[in-house]
């Protein structure tokens, strides 16, 4: 669910739309093939991808002028907390919820673990946490030799070399948002079982999909 189109060309699978009416099961909604689903009782699992433009601790610098706090960019970020704590607090038995490592000034709860795509067959850097309930750690499936940060910083572009540099430093928000394949396939074999904490057998897999 996300309030732009599907871009992975399944949209038998995609909600377009605010995704908070539904998080909680019960629902009635209409996927954008056309065809109309009605879910009884809550999801099985939820795994949810909250922006983290505000909450990043990537963006904590622009917290500050000087010494003073930019109050607006911080109120931002008391939303972006918001919308991630109804995920966090959703009526559903598993969850995940994904997100950059954030800034301590908003008291996110601690998350889980941490992950790197190349520890799913993608040789990038990228630091993703993961916040679980009733969910085993996602477990490496294909550990690679990274070759360069996905979508770094300007800052971070500009400090260290070309092969340092990363990919992707334009339309850096856009691509940044993007799932990794070997990563998607891991929690949907991994997670996709009905037994509570039970993981199911780890997989490989190389490219990228959007959410």
């Amino acid at each position: 669910c996300d309030v732009q189109e599907c871009s992975g060309g399944h949209p038998e699978w995609h909600i377009q739309g605010d995704v908070l009416p539904y998080i909680d099961g019960s629902c009635i909604f209409t996927t954008m093939d056309g065809a109309a689903h009605r879910i009884d009782g809550t999801w099985d699992l939820l795994i949810a991808h909250p922006p983290c433009t505000y909450l990043s601790n990537a963006g904590a610098r622009h917290l500050w002028k000087g010494h003073v706090l930019n109050q607006e960019r911080y109120e931002k970020g008391l939303e972006g907390k918001a919308f991630f704590m109804r995920f966090w607090n959703a009526n559903c038995p598993r969850i995940c919820v994904e997100n950059p490592v954030p800034s301590r000034i908003y008291g996110l709860p601690r998350y889980t673990q941490a992950i790197q795509p190349y520890e799913y067959g993608h040789p990038y850097s990228k630091r993703t946490c993961l916040w679980l309930k009733n969910l085993l750690p996602l477990q490496p499936t294909n550990i690679v030799e990274p070759i360069g940060t996905w979508c770094p910083s300007g800052s971070y572009s500009y400090k260290h070399g070309a092969k340092h540099k990363g990919i992707f430093t334009k339309d850096r928000a856009k691509n940044r948002s993007k799932t990794f394949l070997g990563i998607a396939q891991a929690m949907a074999q991994q997670w996709g079982v009905k037994t509570e904490k039970t993981p199911a057998p780890a997989a490989t897999g190389n490219g990228g999909m959007g959410k």
